[in-house]
């Protein structure tokens, strides 16, 4: 498609005609009119336009930092614990967290901390309450953008992999226990023996299996609107009850009976035969369930690693990415231009798309947790101190099921901010740094009051 402009590539406004051959006939009378190719529409998503995607160190902040793990430059930022006040964005923060009413408290705790974001998100979700932590930990605040996310670089997996440890396994670095390994190296990174970890939505997740790799590296669990899918604890346990009510009651009827009753007989040979068909039938199933699976995860990785599956992903986020943004808050019309920009910037970075594929493949088809007991049968096995925060209007994990998990982890503790959606640290920043502070002096400051004790 052709357009009459001038040199400059202005339109000159002249109504022009097409010959039979479809060419414009272009009026002699003005030489400096010349015949241009119209630019292509440029392609965009979430308001993001796509035909020039940058390398992420071209994207990166000045407080960014880069370093390497298995093959991955890791993207992170880190705030030291030293006085913020004149040239932090947020001084009122700082100056309210400095001076609260525990003002040795950061002196006791000793304990970095690594902030890890949850899905979509990146390091940006915690610029306000960075060095206001710092402040609140008296040590250095960490966070890192996970694969797939932020200013991390894109990786092809199919063409990279990284071993796990000295024996032949290979590491998807899309994968969880990637992530969880990466949080584990930036504790090495921070010289700490442990390290409080805050994870965000599904940045819980990866925090608490981090805990669960390596829990005498973690010294407490800060769980933020976590999307972990927490027990049934209480129904779980009536119906444990009852079923142990029920057996009790059906096994002193059979016994109460003649054991020579015909009836009885023939009910237990069916039962007998009924449960050998059962077992071939699993034994077969089993069998073949590796084939399947097998073929399965080919299948799916060749659909969703398809033009046609990359060009699914950006039409999801295009559709849904920004809508998803403001419903995260409690209040939409408080989503500033600058947090829409902050969240939309990764979809800058080259190959940002087929990387969410593959992370996507990666928590479809993860293997590794299968090998492992179901999450919710281990919560109660977590023995450091646990902070949940939820806002009591999270539409996308609601607060319900915070409660539950609090009641699924021995001796957590439960905060639950009002008026706040999924983003207590960007929503209510000061609100939530606050709690946190006050967790911290429970459960470290009691310790070390008790310890000056029995020295004195």
């Amino acid at each position: 498609m052709y357009d009459l402009c001038t040199k400059d590539g202005r339109e000159n406004g002249i109504v022009v005609e097409r010959d039979l051959d479809g060419l414009y006939n272009l009026p002699l009378i003005f030489p400096e009119q010349v015949l241009v190719k119209r630019k292509k529409k440029t392609q965009g998503v979430a308001g993001i336009d796509q035909d020039e995607l940058q390398d992420p160190t071209h994207l990166a902040d000045p407080d960014s930092s880069f370093c390497e793990f298995n093959g991955v430059q890791l993207h992170h930022k880190i705030c030291d614990a030293v006085e913020e006040s004149s040239r932090s964005q947020y001084p009122h923060m700082v100056e309210e967290a400095s001076s609260s009413q525990y003002p040795h408290f950061a002196k006791r705790v000793n304990f970095p901390m690594i902030l890890l974001h949850g899905f979509g998100a990146s390091v940006f979700s915690w610029n306000r309450v960075m060095k206001p932590l710092a402040q609140v930990v008296g040590s250095k605040v960490l966070a890192f953008d996970r694969p797939a996310f932020g200013l991390t670089s894109r990786i092809n997996p199919v063409e990279h992999s990284s071993p796990v440890s000295q024996d032949t396994r290979t590491l998807n670095p899309y994968s969880t226990m990637f992530s969880v390994l990466a949080t584990l190296y930036f504790i090495d990174f921070l010289k700490a023996e442990k390290a409080i970890l805050v994870g965000h939505s599904a940045g819980s997740l990866v925090a608490v299996d981090a805990y669960f790799e390596a829990p005498e590296r973690v010294a407490a669990l800060i769980l933020v609107a976590p999307a972990i899918l927490a027990p049934f604890i209480a129904q779980k346990v009536v119906k444990e009850k009852q079923g142990g009510r029920d057996n009790q009651i059906q096994e002193s009827s059979l016994d109460s009976n003649n054991p020579d009753n015909p009836f009885l007989r023939i009910c237990s040979l069916l039962s007998k035969l009924t449960k050998y068909v059962a077992e071939a039938i699993v034994s077969m199933v089993k069998g073949m369930g590796g084939m399947i699976n097998s073929l399965y995860k080919k299948a799916l990785s060749a659909i969703l690693r398809s033009a046609f599956g990359v060009m699914v992903v950006r039409m999801i986020i295009n559709k849904f990415g920004i809508p998803a943004i403001r419903n995260a808050w409690y209040d939409s019309n408080q989503v500033s231009d600058h947090t829409l920009q902050g969240y939309t910037k990764p979809l800058k970075v080259k190959g940002w798309d087929k990387a969410l594929v593959e992370y996507t493949l990666a928590m479809l088809t993860d293997s590794a947790s299968k090998l492992k007991p179901p999450l919710a049968e281990r919560l109660s096995k977590i023995s450091c101190p646990v902070l949940i925060v939820t806002g009591d209007s999270d539409r996308l994990v609601p607060p319900w099921n915070s409660e539950r998990l609090s009641r699924a982890i021995p001796g957590s503790y439960l905060e639950i901010i009002k008026n706040c959606g999924h983003l207590p640290q960007e929503e209510k920043a000061i609100e939530f740094v606050s709690i946190v502070e006050n967790f911290l002096l429970r459960v470290f400051g009691a310790a070390e009051e008790a310890h000056l004790q029995a020295v004195t």
